[in-house]
C-alpha cells in the first residue's frame, strides 16, 4: 500500500483534528462484533463530545470509565471536498484512508458502510468517489466505529471475562484479560486522510537493491490500477536532482555508477543517503487520459546473515540500540510530531543506531525519519502475548498471515527495516507452535525474500519450537529482575550460560533483544537497592561485560528495554506504568542513559570509519 502523498497528479486532505465522539457504556456492548449502521449524524442520535483525532482516547477526559473502557466508541466528522473532487467528469477518484485504529474497525461515508478492517497499527483505506460524486452540495460526512475489545485469536491475543457473582460485580461487570505490559490505548491513533488518484493510477511499487563495487542496483516492479495497457516510465535522481538512471516498462533493472550506499547512523560520515524513483504512469481509457506521478525513497544497501554476524553492505553491523513504545502523556498512542522528533533527537544523542518496533509496526511517519537517518529497525508485527493454546489454531494463523501481508505490503521499500520480527515473547514451547511459526516465517519470506526474519523468544533454549526457523535469535532475560531479584552477582553467569546455549543448539547470530530494569527516577541507594538508579546502573555494567565477551564470537547486538517509561494497566508490580526507561515518560534522562551513552558512542567509535568529528569526545 503505498502512503498517500501529493504529487503533480494527486491531492490529499487531512482530516485531523476535533471529532464528535462517544463511547458505547451499555452492559451487553461486548456480547459479540455487532455492526453500527448510520444513516442519520451522530449527534442527531445521542450526546457526543469532543475528541481530537490523531490521539487514543482513553486519556483525553476526567471520565474514568472511558480512560479503561472496551468496547465501541464512534468517531464522525464533517469534511468539505474541494469542487473538482465531486465533479464526476474529473477523472480522478477519492480515497479515505485511516493510519491506523484499534481494533476492529468500520467506516461509513454520508451514511454508507465503505470498509472494515481487523486489527491495529496498520492503514487501511476505500474508495468513495461515488458517494462524494452522489451529492457535490453537501459535506462528505465520514463515521468511523472502533471496538477495542481483544479475543484469543486478534493481534495481540486477549479474553473478556465475565463477572457473574452479583455480591462482588455489578450486572453484566467484565475485565479485558491481556498478555502484555502496555496500556491498551485506542482510537484513531494516526492521520485519517482523503486523497485522489487518476482513475488509472499507479497502485504499489516494489523496489528490491544490490550493489557490486562501485554500480548499484535499483531493481523495481510497478502495479498499475485502472488500465490493463499502461506506459510506465521510472527515473532515478540523486539527492542534488539529478537524473542518474532512467528506463522505462512496469518492471526493470536501473544501475547506478559511483553509487552512495544507505548506510546505518554511525557506520558512515554520510549514513541514511536515499535517492528518489519517480514513476511516471500515462494510460488511455475511452476519451480520457490518464496520468500518475509517484516519488519512492530508496536506500541502496545490502542485509546478509551468516551464522556469526549480521552483515549490512557486507560489513558487519552490530546492534546498539532501545527497544521504544508510541506512548506519552495524555495523547497516548495517538501521532505526535513534537515527540517523534524529540526521540529521535534523543537517540542520535544517546549513540544509539537501531531500534525494535516493539510490539507492534509504528507510524509511517517514524519509519520516514529513520530512512533519512539511517537508524536501523527492527519491524515487528503486533504478535505479543501469544500465550493461550487456543491462540495456535487456524483462526489465529490466518489473521497473523494477513497481518504479516499488509505489514510487508506497507514498508517492504524502506532501507531502514533490516529484519521482520513475527512476534515478541509467544509461548513457543507449546507442541502447535512448531507449525504455526514454521507457517508465518516462510509466508514472510516469501512476501519478502530479502530481509532475514525473526520472533523474540523468552522460552527455554531446548524446548523453543520456533527457533529453528528464524535467521537470528532474538532474546529476552532479566537476570537479578524477573528471575533472582536482587542478586546482581549472578547475571555475569546466567548471561554467559544463555548465550552458550543458545549457540550451540542453533549457531546462529544473536541478539540481547531485552534486558533491564525498573528505576523511579530519582530514587537513590548505596548499596543498591531495586528500582534505585544505582541498581539500573549496576544492571547494565553486568551485562555490558557479557556483550562485549560475546560480540567478538556471535552476540550481534544489544537493545535495552527500554527507551522511555510506559503506561501500563495498574497492577500491584506497577506504579503508574513500567519504569524501565532509561528516560523518563517525560523524555527526562535517568542514570542509566549516561551509561548506555557512554557506552554506544565508544562501540561507534570502534567501527573506525566515523570521522574525527563526528566522534564522541
Amino acid at each position: 500500500m503505498l502512503t498517500p502523498k501529493e504529487s503533480r497528479s494527486r491531492e490529499l486532505k487531512e482530516v485531523n483534528g476535533v471529532w464528535k465522539f462517544r463511547a458505547d457504556f451499555s452492559e451487553n456492548r461486548n456480547r459479540g462484533f455487532e455492526q453500527r449502521w448510520f444513516t442519520k449524524s451522530l449527534s442527531e442520535s445521542g450526546p457526543v463530545i469532543d475528541m481530537p483525532v490523531p490521539a487514543s482516547f482513553n486519556d483525553i477526559t476526567q471520565d474514568p470509565r472511558l480512560r479503561d473502557f472496551i468496547g465501541w466508541v464512534w468517531y464522525e466528522k464533517e469534511v468539505w471536498v474541494p469542487q473538482r473532487w465531486a465533479d464526476v467528469d474529473s477523472g480522478q477518484r477519492v480515497v479515505l484512508r485511516v493510519g491506523s485504529a484499534h481494533y476492529n474497525s468500520i467506516a461509513w461515508v454520508n451514511g454508507a458502510q465503505v470498509t472494515q478492517h481487523e486489527g491495529g497499527h496498520l492503514p487501511f483505506e476505500a474508495d468513495i468517489t461515488k458517494l462524494v460524486q452522489s451529492n457535490p452540495s453537501q459535506p462528505c460526512r465520514i463515521t468511523i466505529a472502533v471496538n477495542n475489545t481483544l479475543n484469543l485469536h486478534t493481534l495481540p491475543p486477549g479474553s473478556i471475562q465475565y463477572m457473574s457473582d452479583e455480591t462482588k460485580y455489578p450486572a453484566g461487570y467484565f475485565v479485558q484479560n491481556i498478555n502484555f505490559d502496555f496500556f491498551n490505548y485506542a482510537g484513531l491513533h494516526r492521520p485519517v486522510l482523503l486523497y485522489t488518484t487518476p482513475k488509472a493510477c499507479i497502485d504499489d511499487i516494489t523496489v528490491t537493491t544490490d550493489f557490486a563495487d562501485s554500480t548499484g542496483v535499483v531493481n523495481y516492479v510497478v502495479s498499475i490500477k485502472g488500465s490493463s495497457n499502461p506506459s510506465v516510465t521510472v527515473a532515478l535522481s540523486d539527492k542534488e536532482g539529478n537524473v542518474v538512471a532512467a528506463a522505462s516498462g512496469p518492471a526493470g533493472m536501473l544501475k547506478v555508477a559511483d553509487v552512495k550506499l544507505w548506510w546505518p547512523y554511525l557506520m558512515h560520515e554520510s549514513p541514511g543517503y536515499l535517492y528518489s524513483l519517480e514513476v511516471h504512469m500515462t494510460a488511455k481509457s475511452g476519451s480520457y487520459q490518464y496520468e500518475d506521478y509517484y516519488t519512492v525513497p530508496v536506500g541502496i544497501r545490502t542485509v546478509r546473515v551468516t551464522s556469526r554476524q549480521f552483515l549490512i553492505n557486507s560489513k558487519p553491523f552490530y546492534f546498539h540500540g532501545v527497544n521504544k513504545h508510541e506512548d506519552s502523556d495524555i495523547r497516548g498512542k495517538g501521532l505526535d510530531w513534537p515527540l517523534i522528533v524529540k526521540d529521535f533527537n534523543l537517540l542520535q544523542w544517546l549513540g544509539a543506531n537501531s531500534f525494535r518496533t516493539s510490539h507492534y509496526p509504528y507510524a509511517e511517519e517514524i519509519l520516514d525519519m529513520c530512512d533519512r537517518l539511517g537508524i536501523v529497525v527492527i519491524d515487528e508485527c503486533p504478535g505479543v502475548g501469544i500465550k493461550d493454546i487456543r491462540s495456535f489454531g487456524n483462526e489465529s494463523l490466518a489473521h497473523h498471515l494477513i497481518v504479516m501481508e499488509e505489514l510487508v505490503r506497507r514498508d517492504k521499500n524502506r532501507p531502514s527495516v533490516v529484519m521482520w520480527s513475527v512476534a515478541n515473547e509467544p509461548n513457543s514451547e507449546l507442541a502447535p507452535a512448531d507449525y504455526y511459526f514454521k507457517s508465518v516465517i516462510t509466508r514472510t519470506k516469501s512476501l519478502d525474500p530479502t530481509r532475514p526474519v525473526t520472533f523474540v523468544s523468552n522460552s527455554n533454549f531446548n524446548r523453543d519450537r520456533g527457533a529453528p526457523y528464524v535467521d537470528v535469535i532474538c532474546v529476552n532475560s532479566y537476570f537479578s529482575w524477573y528471575h533472582d531479584p536482587g542478586h546482581l552477582e549472578v547475571i555475569q553467569i546466567q548471561l554467559n550460560t544463555q548465550f552458550e546455549d543458545w549457540y550451540k543448539k542453533y549457531q546462529k547470530p544473536i541478539i540481547q533483544s531485552e534486558y533491564g530494569a525498573d528505576v523511579v527516577p530519582g530514587l537513590h541507594s548505596d548499596p543498591p537497592m531495586m528500582f534505585t538508579e544505582e541498581y539500573q546502573k549496576i544492571v547494565l555494567q553486568e551485562y555490558h561485560a557479557v556483550f562485549d565477551q560475546k560480540r567478538k564470537e556471535y552476540v550481534v547486538g544489544e537493545l535495552i528495554w527500554n527507551f522511555a517509561d510506559f503506561m501500563t494497566t495498574q497492577s500491584t508490580t506497577r506504579v503508574v506504568g513500567n519504569k524501565k526507561g532509561i528516560f523518563s515518560r517525560q523524555r527526562q534522562p535517568k542514570t542509566g542513559a549516561f551509561i548506555l551513552r557512554d557506552r554506544y558512542w565508544k562501540l561507534a567509535n570502534e567501527t573506525g570509519r566515523l570521522p574525527l568529528a563526528a566522534r564522541y569526545p
